[in-house]
């Protein structure tokens, strides 16, 4: 992906798009808005989502979703949870499911909540116009259908609980169940627009810990650019993680990576034309990745972070 870049900079974009399959001209457009932005806004995210991820589409609301990392040693398992439906005139309530998040949007939102969590140093995050600005910023619009489905991921988020199970070096191995969200309250604003609802959650005590001990920043420009592909951005976060703290090459096969990005693909033939489109644009947007797509899988090669290590430091990321 280095010679994308190493084009765009040498003969301009217009000219590197001709130099390239027409397959690959989007992939081009992103490398080179990437090296022309200035923007330094930074998104946080917690390193288990770095290693485990949601789905790409939609489950049945009662199917529960499990993921393991490349190297098995850390596992997550997500359960839906259910919303109180009132029935005043029947004289009783129905819980209903709501299934576990999954696509870009939950991805966003997701990140949006531990990004404002870390930068405030408080549980408590508001989910009404400030998020909607966040997401505009990402290119995604807030309103008619998009509000919609927003609201839909942010009730899935809100209401699944979580299990990461892992294994030590030591042969050991443990779990944590937890939620992302411990609490949620709607108040009504009375403005100058008309009356709005204003949402504000808490995220629980366990995942807001583990945030704050494990955080990883990821660039905004990056993200804005990935908004629409759920598996390139689990790859650009699970780079942000792992590139720049590794001695040396690493290997990975493609049955290690289709355990932990395959997610609804029946079979490997299936998710390796998916996978290499998805590596090309996460490595658009990390123009000092090292990764090597081989036969056999990738190779990851010790790489600068996307992230200035002196603004990771401030924020306290590792």
């Amino acid at each position: 992906m280095a010679a994308i870049h190493h084009l765009v900079r040498a003969h301009g974009r217009l000219d590197a798009r001709l130099m390239v399959e027409a397959d690959r001209a989007p992939i081009v457009d992103v490398a080179a808005r990437i090296l022309e932005e200035e923007s330094q806004g930074i998104g946080i995210t917690y390193s288990g989502f770095c290693l485990t991820a949601l789905p790409h589409r939609r489950l049945p609301d009662e199917q529960h979703w499990s993921r393991s990392s490349v190297n098995g040693r850390v596992s997550l398992l997500v359960e839906p949870g259910r919303v109180r439906r009132r029935h005043v005139a029947a004289g009783e309530d129905e819980y209903e499911l709501v299934g576990v998040p999954y696509g870009p949007k939950a991805r966003l939102i997701l990140l949006y909540l531990q990004t404002r969590a870390i930068a405030e140093n408080s549980p408590e995050v508001e989910l009404g116009r400030s998020m909607n600005a966040w997401l505009e910023r990402m290119g995604i619009s807030a309103g008619g259908r998009t509000y919609t489905e927003v609201r839909s991921q942010a009730e899935r988020i809100s209401r699944c609980r979580l299990t990461f199970f892992w294994e030590g070096t030591d042969g050991s191995d443990g779990f944590e169940n937890t939620t992302i969200v411990a609490s949620g309250i709607r108040f009504r604003d009375d403005d100058r627009q008309g009356t709005l609802w204003r949402e504000t959650v808490r995220l629980s005590e366990p995942f807001f810990r583990a945030l704050r001990e494990h955080p990883v920043p990821v660039w905004e420009p990056a993200v804005r650019e990935l908004a629409g592909r759920s598996m390139a951005f689990d790859l650009y976060v699970w780079m942000a993680y792992r590139l720049h703290v590794l001695m040396q090459p690493v290997r990975i096969s493609w049955p290690a990576l289709f355990a932990q990005f395959g997610g609804g693909y029946k079979a490997l033939r299936q998710f390796k034309p998916e996978f290499r489109r998805a590596l090309d644009f996460a490595l658009a947007v990390y123009p000092e990745a090292d990764v090597t797509l081989t036969e056999d899988g990738v190779t990851l090669h010790p790489s600068r972070p996307p992230i200035p290590e002196r603004e990771a430091a401030r924020l306290g990321c590792r």
